[in-house]
């Protein structure tokens, strides 16, 4: 396993970082988290239409860009650095992934290249009225129709659900588990629900007799892998927002006086940063094997998914603490970044289970007794 980036992957992470530092200034993020949407469309139609971050998992045959799971992990460790709202995760990672791995090739012809380019904006109804990953518990139950299908009953924690107009869902059938696509996405009731994290949008969706069409049924399997690739990329998100709360809180402690001295010159917060810089580097691998297991299609991907998902969870809700304290009580102010971390960590560690969650897979993947 090689971690070191192609000359390609490196183009595209300084291309990245270059829009987004013109792009993704603290106001503008704050401005487009308090728009309807939660995100700046001008700026998602740059990273979209001209960087392609929409279609990088996405085969060429089906209008995408050929590269893989690992090339989009690395635009969203980018996003989570620059703080930047994107609705990449719904669309591009959660309804992308479900398309995908349903096996349905029509279904690939029809929506993906869509999504790729940017125009369709897709998410995937996942969660169960406690906001869990789990098919088994799934409240939206399917009947066929003749040759079609009918959605009832309610999903919560859509990703970017208000604004979606390719709507995904997971529903029970007599069978088990399938994947549907929304017919008439018109027909859904609408909530938005609000989130910590500012730049993470929520709805949940009511619904009552809504037609669907089937992309694969007794997908549990398939929906597994799909949960994989989402951990995956939460995973990458979490370690690039882990680096920028290492990055200011460094910048600051040159910065701030205390007693005649800077305060990044005091032993004890020099150590308490290396911790961070540990903590920060640690995720980061993490991630990235559990990138390359996702984009090489290896066997190890659930251990790796599991083990990054705990594992940067908590990296990142250490680096938010010290990243409050370090910088007093400033870093829970509107008007400073901090905040933005802090709340990042706390609404993606409990987004796709919890970290204990996630050891106790692992675990039980490895054949151990669960920590």
């Amino acid at each position: 396993m090689d971690f070191s980036l192609t000359d390609e992957q490196d183009e595209l992470a300084k291309t990245l970082h270059a829009v987004l530092a013109r792009h993704s200034d603290p106001q503008a993020v704050r401005s487009a988290a308090d728009s309807q949407l939660g995100y700046d469309p001008q700026l998602w139609k740059v990273l979209a239409q001209e960087i392609g971050v929409a279609s990088l998992a996405i085969q060429e045959e089906f209008g995408g860009a050929g590269c893989g799971w690992l090339e989009t992990g690395l635009v969203l460790e980018t996003l989570g650095y620059h703080l930047a709202p994107s609705p990449l995760l719904s669309s591009a990672v959660l309804a992308t992934a479900a398309i995908l791995e349903s096996g349905n090739a029509k279904a690939c012809e029809r929506l993906l290249p869509g999504i790729a380019e940017g125009e369709t904006l897709a998410t995937l109804a996942w969660a169960d009225s406690k906001g869990r990953w789990d098919p088994a518990t799934n409240d939206l139950a399917a009947t066929r129709q003749g040759e079609e299908w009918a959605l009832d009953g309610e999903a919560t924690l859509v990703i970017d659900g208000m604004g979606a107009n390719l709507v995904l869902a997971v529903a029970q059938t007599e069978t088990g588990p399938g994947i549907f696509e929304i017919l008439d996405p018109e027909a859904i009731g609408r909530i938005s629900t609000p989130a910590v994290d500012t730049t993470l949008r929520f709805a949940t969706y009511t619904l009552n007799q809504v037609p669907a069409r089937e992309l694969a049924l007794d997908a549990e399997a398939a929906l597994a892998k799909v949960r994989d690739i989402a951990l995956v990329s939460l995973a990458c998100w979490q370690a690039g927002t882990a680096r920028r709360g290492l990055d200011m809180t460094v910048e600051y402690s040159k910065q701030r006086e205390q007693f005649g001295r800077a305060i990044g010159s005091f032993q004890a917060l020099k150590h308490r940063m290396a911790d961070m810089l540990v903590q920060v580097e640690t995720a980061r691998t993490a991630a990235w094997a559990a990138a390359w297991s996702a984009g090489t299609g290896a066997d190890d991907l659930a251990q790796r998914a599991a083990s990054a998902a705990a594992w940067c969870s908590d990296a990142l809700d250490h680096i938010a603490a010290e990243c409050v304290q370090l910088h007093g009580g400033i870093a829970i102010t509107w008007e400073h970044d901090a905040q933005l971390v802090f709340k990042r960590a706390h609404a993606t560690s409990q987004l796709f289970g919890q970290a204990r969650t996630h050891r106790q897979r692992l675990g039980e993947l490895l054949g151990l007794t669960a920590a």
